[in-house]
């Protein structure tokens, strides 16, 4: 199995860089240090705007022209799932408990929101007021989430102390998972974007986000 092939390597505006998610021009990105968003130009790599997460912002996804943030908040990383206005910042009761008190990034597929459980190796769909619908299994813990074309795209790996990290495609369309894995990531990798052409996930642990390149 070939390594992805990168395209970009760039600074994190902030330590520790967890969650991503392209909105159509801009890079969001959720620091894990500083529970701060950032809005990246792609282009010319500048932030555009930053705003203060309530916690830990883990995953988060693009709705429409909103972003969803699974944040995790004090005293105990209580995770929640809070909506987030570019502009406007959180709202102060805009919030659904994730199911099973755990949840590690988001997806939305233009209907529905789905979450993912790392550990528990589960993709789970919500409706607006977090109640479960469709459970998907899968053979891996889920550190990346994206939905493309109709499929999910994954950074799965079985151990998150290793570099064994990879890129896997689960098509649930006709309500049997097709799983397979296309390519190795090659670094302990956090959260998946796409921009139309590339996605995109963070090196947390080197400070940098990266861009690559995959035949779909």
């Amino acid at each position: 199995m070939t390594v992805i092939e990168e395209t970009h390597r760039l600074p994190s505006p902030a330590p520790k860089p967890q969650s991503l998610a392209f909105d159509g021009t801009r890079l969001w990105m959720g620091s894990r240090e500083t529970q701060r968003l950032y809005a990246i130009d792609p282009v010319s790599w500048t932030v555009r705007e930053e705003a203060q997460a309530p916690g830990t912002p883990w995953g988060m996804t693009v709705v429409g022209d909103e972003l969803r943030v699974l944040t995790g908040e004090a005293p105990d990383d209580n995770r929640f799932i809070r909506r987030f206005v570019p502009g406007h910042g959180f709202g102060t009761n805009d919030r659904i408990a994730c199911p099973d008190d755990t949840g590690s990034q988001l997806s939305f597929d233009g209907e529905r929101l789905y979450v993912s459980q790392w550990y528990n190796k589960k993709i789970l769909s919500l409706d607006d007021r977090g109640v479960v619908g469709t459970t998907i299994e899968l053979p891996r813990g889920i550190c990346g989430q994206v939905v493309v074309d109709g499929c999910f795209y994954l950074i799965t790996t079985d151990d998150e102390a290793t570099e064994a990290y990879y890129v896997t495609r689960v098509d649930a369309r006709d309500g049997t998972p097709q799983i397979e894995d296309l390519a190795r990531v090659g670094f302990a990798a956090r959260a998946l974007a796409f921009d139309g052409a590339r996605f995109w996930t963070n090196h947390r642990e080197a400070d940098e986000i990266v861009a690559f390149e995959l035949a779909r």
